[in-house]
């Protein structure tokens, strides 16, 4: 099964999620409203997504 990584850095309100390794050669497509797709630069096999403007709930923050 593989793992999934998720990373959120809220000074640039970025959430980003990879459900495989990121790699140094990967490349993002945007797909509308802050929807960018993440794939491997060389296969084009999707890897992750990143949500730009991404806010955590406030309830969320409280945990």
């Amino acid at each position: 099964m593989a793992q999934i990584k998720v990373f959120y850095e809220p000074e640039t309100e970025l959430l980003s999620v990879f459900w495989q390794v990121p790699r140094r050669n990967q490349i993002g497509t945007e797909l509308g409203d802050g929807v960018i797709l993440i794939q491997d630069g060389v296969s084009g096999e999707p890897i992750g997504l990143e949500v730009l403007s991404y806010r955590p709930a406030a309830s969320a923050q409280l945990r």
